[in-house]
């Protein structure tokens, strides 16, 4: 079995980043006619894009609903950039529910959040560690960030259940490219106190940090399928926790595919926000896209993430509507949007897709 799964047969709802927000979830599966067990009486499938974690209020209890559905039948999951950092042992921000490191760091900004009980830690890794990396059809395709053919071909003879040691594998090799960089980098760091990690202090651009990361990100086609294509950028900006010194880039303006493909990862909006409020700098790769539209040169890529996971900041913020953050599900073939509080809208712009021979 590979890192490439099935899609199940018949319609499908498939739910964008989570992000630890129980109740949306809740919400979302009962105006799709879920039950708790995730049944429901016309025999549609629940899909989950990944990102089920991180920043909102309950990501244990998040993680706890998808292992039940997922190892009942009743769903299908891939997993998205954030379960990667869990399995990698890698305490970024908004993590702070599951790594002890980063729970006082993250207290200001995203509490309250419920931490998952350290005895239940390694049979959260394991679940996570057994989900594939794409999902796949004679009509459809879902990944957490970017279906690049490449990338996906060179990870489909990967067994399913092994995405940690090849991960730890392909790493190891592309450290050992970067290694050029660790002296510029080290330089770089030393000129600039502050840190990375500090949005008061911008820090010069780092051309070693911008290079190392772009080899680190594209090197690695399980970095690149479930957190993009990414390229150095033209100035430092905030975004994450973090300053970042390379980009995301719209990677379905090359996809040439006949396939539709369903991805999370951009955080799609209706109404306009400062986007600096929930910790995303760089550009907007969807300013000049209607949050309803098929997008890509193909008109045939759609991004069901609609910025839940930026409720925390809302909750914080008065002038800032939770209702601008939405849990979406993209309703296959109907290709209609129901969201968690009821609303249903279709999706535009669908060029219709010749199944592969």
């Amino acid at each position: 079995m590979s890192l490439i799964q099935q899609l199940p047969s018949g319609p499908l709802d498939i739910i964008g980043d989570i992000h630890g927000e129980y109740d949306a979830l809740c919400n979302l599966m009962r105006h799709l006619a879920y039950d708790a067990d995730g049944r429901h009486k016309q025999g549609r499938t629940l899909v989950f894009v990944g990102d089920f974690c991180d920043r909102g209020p309950d990501s244990p209890a998040v993680l706890a609903l998808l292992e039940r559905l997922v190892k009942k039948g009743r769903a299908v999951a891939v997993l998205g950039n954030h379960e990667m950092n869990l399995l990698r042992g890698s305490a970024k921000d908004g993590a702070g529910w599951f790594f002890d490191e980063r729970a006082v760091r993250d207290e200001p900004k995203y509490a309250p959040f419920k931490r998952l009980d350290a005895a239940k830690k390694a049979d959260t890794l394991n679940f996570l560690a057994s989900l594939p990396v794409a999902l796949e059809r004679e009509d459809l395709r879902v990944v957490h960030a970017a279906w690049i053919a490449e990338h996906i071909e060179e990870i489909r003879h990967l067994a399913l259940g092994s995405v940690m040691e090849n991960d730890r594998r392909l790493d190891a090799d592309t450290r050992q490219l970067a290694q050029e960089f660790a002296a510029q980098m080290q330089a770089e760091l030393a000129a600039h106190s502050p840190g990375l990690e500090n949005p008061d202090h911008l820090p010069p651009f780092m051309h070693a940090h911008a290079a190392y990361d772009v080899l680190m990100q594209m090197h690695n086609p399980l970095r690149v399928l479930t957190s993009g294509v990414e390229s150095k950028w033209h100035e430092a900006f905030y975004s994450g926790g973090k300053w970042r010194f390379v980009g995301r880039e719209q990677w379905w303006n090359e996809y040439t595919d006949q396939l539709p493909v369903v991805v999370g990862h951009y955080w799609r909006r209706f109404n306009a926000f400062d986007r600096a409020h929930v910790g995303k700098g760089g550009e907007d790769l969807f300013e000049n896209t209607s949050p309803l539209a098929w997008h890509g040169v193909a008109g045939n890529v759609f991004c069901v993430d609609f910025s839940v996971g930026g409720r925390w900041s809302a909750r914080k913020n008065k002038d800032f509507p939770e209702s601008d953050c939405k849990l979406a599900a993209l309703q296959w073939p109907e290709r209609s949007l129901c969201f968690d509080d009821g609303q249903v809208m279709q999706t535009v712009s669908f060029k219709a897709a010749t199944p592969a021979p």
